[in-house]
């Protein structure tokens, strides 16, 4: 009853946190939202844990920072920031402690969203385990830095700043990073390390509701994922290993208005609150924090089973394991190959060939509907109703299987028992195929394979001989089944997991490929996968006709269904809304000529499309947005002058009451014959600026970080800008090199964006009166920005 009613007390603060940090709004960096109400919050919550812990064996320092820097994010981007916000939180024993766990959480968000799951939980969460450590009776080994940095949502800024210049940075041995790409459920741990594999162990051994694969880690990692998080500034600028862990339910809310409180479970938080917390104490009270560089080396293979268990082991363990069950394999292929005449070699080649044109059969079967859906202008009606696209390309993946498996069976002259086996040991073949591979390779991912080998290979030498005996009967095909059930059941509740991470993802992606197509195929595949030992029945079976004639029957309903626009993509439900999203600035651009002078301007509605379909489903509802509007690319601009294809719609002016001061201080030839131009620009708490070189000239050097630009094939340099609040103006210079002393169209075109998210500026009538007419299932993300671009 004490332990219920405490869980209860602690659910009630978390709540409270994190209604209190979501009630202010928005809180983009820059803003008095994030830089003063909820840095004040934060403050005044984190003094009052710390007025208890003066009589308990801990003790808390209490540090703001506001640091300045420039950093490189790999390509041609570079992140620059000026005054950003980082509250950090020493918790150490009164003793004294050395050696320190990192747990970071950011309390910004994204314009035009509260950010409940991303990540105003999570603070909430670590203010609350912060409170319980600091009360713990029996003193912590080592110490923990909370760090709620306000400045993530800005190219990961904030965390930079702590680790590169904090000196509370050099005790830092391990992290754990808190963040979401969903809103709600479990949390996922999807990256660890990089090596370290003593932190999966310590969460495999702490975890209370442990959730994590390292397929999802090598999914991330390899960039399939069009996201980052703060985990890779740790990494990279600290050269800390850490544990990855976000919420990845329900991401069709992320980064919208719909990232509220009350969509987050009282489950979800109790959850990651005795995760954290379990962990944390778990780590703080380790041997190898005080020297993690002593457990480095080496990887793990882990995934957890249902999220009752999780399964840990090293990678190298893990290759041999594979290594032993491939060889494993090739012996019981290989005496089948002995004991048979010369025949069985042919039928398993001829097998194998008809089990691979079957798959690439179906592969192009469900793209070429996937092709049909496109060409009706049906995109993306999966996205409010993903079963329909299981029930259109799944059936269309098994019907083509089902049909090419049953000619080739009525084509064999071979027993029905004979085919059985055969087309078994060919998926085994397959599959141990895939394991040797990814083995190769090094993919800690190859467990699966591993598991798809080795438990079915077990049933069926158990099941051998009563197969031989009686053929196929039912208590043989329930031992059957139930010898697949681990890696069955394992497999399809990663494909959920994926499915769940990805169909979001492919309903906000601006790829220029149909993810009708993608979706076509990750159905397509997870068909394969699944169906690859049931191919064993459909060579027992008598018949399939009434298979195939369900399948058939499933798949034309759902076509016509899907032809006569049952399925509207987007839905404005609130108890699941799809929202389409946009983003609309209302802009205004001015081009100046060489010599300074205003050679042209204009102004509108920057309206930017964030899925595949396009104004389609908008210009119903608002005429005026249509095709005849849409403006693509303009090279000759530095970033185009718009974002990507956008559709353009003239308003007035618009007028920040703040406007883009911009100069040039100063241009002057060094001795080494290149010029430098140096500016100063003082404008709102977001700007960009994009560089042009012209042909023939180089940038040479600048003043952002490190110095030197890296080579860019298309000629084009981006630098994003964010500061806080009491910020100096941004100065900055680069030096270019010209084969022409005086080219007629100039060395270099520069462009600066001023963006307006918060505060009066960030509105204007206009703006306000288009997001009106929009419908309910469209969530426009707006702003006001002004575009100034120069020759030089």
């Amino acid at each position: 009853a004490d332990w219920t009613h405490m869980c209860k007390t602690v659910m009630l603060c978390i709540r409270k946190h994190l209604e209190q940090i979501t009630s202010v709004g928005p809180r983009t960096v820059g803003s008095p939202e994030n830089e003063i109400t909820t840095v004040n919050y934060l403050l005044d919550q984190i003094e009052q844990i710390r007025s208890e812990s003066k009589t308990g064996p801990h003790f808390i320092t209490v540090d703001i920072q506001r640091p300045t820097g420039c950093f490189s994010l790999g390509g041609f981007t570079i992140s620059c920031y000026d005054h950003v916000t980082n509250i950090a939180v020493k918790l150490q024993p009164k003793t004294s402690a050395q050696h320190f766990m990192l747990a970071n959480c950011h309390f910004d968000s994204v314009p035009n969203s509260p950010g409940a799951s991303d990540d105003a939980v999570s603070c909430s969460v670590m203010l609350e385990v912060l409170h319980s450590l600091v009360n713990l009776s029996m003193p912590l080994k080592h110490g923990v830095i909370f760090l709620f940095n306000g400045a993530e949502e800005t190219k990961l800024q904030a965390s930079h700043g702590f680790i590169t210049q904090h000196p509370w940075a050099q005790q830092v041995r391990a992290f754990v990073n808190l963040e979401a790409a969903g809103v709600g459920g479990k949390e996922l741990v999807f990256q660890t390390g990089p090596e370290n594999p003593w932190l999966v162990q310590a969460y495999a051994r702490a975890a209370v509701h442990p959730f994590a694969s390292v397929v999802g880690q090598e999914i991330f990692q390899s960039g399939l994922i069009p996201s980052d998080t703060d985990f890779r500034i740790f990494r990279d600028f600290g050269n800390i290993p850490g544990i990855d862990l976000a919420f990845i339910e329900n991401g069709f809310l992320y980064h919208t208005k719909y990232d509220t409180p009350e969509r987050i479970h009282t489950n979800s938080i109790q959850r990651a609150g005795d995760n954290i917390l379990s962990v944390l104490k778990h780590l703080v009270m380790s041997e190898e924090l005080a020297d993690s560089s002593e457990y480095r080396h080496g990887n793990m293979v882990f995934f957890d089973m249902l999220g009752v268990t999780l399964v840990v082991y090293p990678a190298h363990v893990g290759t041999i394991i594979n290594y032993v069950v491939a060889v494993a394999t090739m012996i019981y292929l290989g005496t089948k190959c002995i004991l048979t005449t010369g025949r069985y070699i042919c039928e398993l080649v001829c097998a194998v060939c008809v089990l691979i044109l079957s798959w690439v059969i179906t592969l192009l079967t469900v793209l070429f509907v996937a092709l049909l859906v496109k060409l009706m202008g049906r995109s993306m009606f999966w996205y409010s109703y993903f079963y329909a696209a299981i029930c259109l390309y799944g059936s269309a993946a098994i019907g083509i299987i089902v049909l090419i498996h049953t000619l080739a069976k009525t084509r064999c002259r071979v027993s029905r028992v004979d085919l059985a086996e055969l087309f078994f040991d060919v998926s085994l073949l397959l599959w141990c195929c895939v394991l040797l591979f990814l083995t190769s390779c090094g993919w800690c991912s190859a467990y699966l394979p591993m598991m798809m080998v080795v438990f079915p290979l077990i049933s069926k030498l158990l099941l051998s001989r009563h197969f031989r005996a009686r053929g196929a009967t039912l208590q043989y095909s329930v031992l059957y089944l139930m010898g697949l059930a681990i890696p069955y059941i394992h497999i399809m509740f990663l494909i959920r997991v994926i499915f769940e991470v990805f169909t979001p993802i492919l309903g906000r992606s601006t790829s220029e490929t149909p993810p009708d197509f993608i979706m076509a195929l990750l159905v397509a595949l997870a068909t394969v996968i699944l169906s690859s030992y049931f191919i064993h029945f459909i060579y027992l079976s008598r018949s399939t006709k009434w298979i195939l004639a369900v399948l058939g029957s499933v798949f034309t309903l759902m076509f016509v269904l899907v032809g006569c626009g049952l399925f509207f993509p987007y839905s404005a439900d609130p108890s699941s809304p799809r929202p389409k999203r946009v983003s609309v600035q209302h802009i205004t651009r001015r081009f100046h000529s060489l010599n300074g002078s205003l050679q042209s301007s204009d102004s509108g509605f920057c309206i930017n499309n964030q899925d595949y379909t396009g104004m389609q489903y908008i210009t119903p509802y608002i005429p005026q947005i249509n095709d005849s509007i849409c403006t693509l690319c303009q090279e000759q601009l530095p970033y185009y002058g718009f974002p990507r294809k956008s559709w353009y719609l003239p308003a007035p002016e618009v007028s920040p009451k703040a406007p883009l001061e911009f100069q040039l201080l100063s241009r002057q030839e060094t001795e080494g014959g290149t010029i430098k131009m140096t500016f100063e620009v003082k404008g709102p708490s977001h700007m960009s600026l994009y560089l042009h070189p012209h042909a023939g000239v180089s940038l040479s050097s600048w003043s952002f970080g490190g110095g030197t630009p890296g080579f860019n094939l298309s000629g084009k340099y981006f630098v994003f800008y964010s500061h806080g609040l009491d910020a100096a103006a941004w100065n900055f210079w680069f030096e270019i090199q010209s084969s022409d002393a005086s080219p007629d169209e100039g060395w270099i075109s520069l462009a600066i964006s001023a963006h307006y998210f918060s505060g009066s500026d960030g509105r204007s009538e206009q703006l306000e009166s288009l997001l009106k007419r929009f419908p309910a299932w469209v969530f426009p993300a707006s702003w006001i920005s002004t575009y100034h671009m120069y020759r030089y």
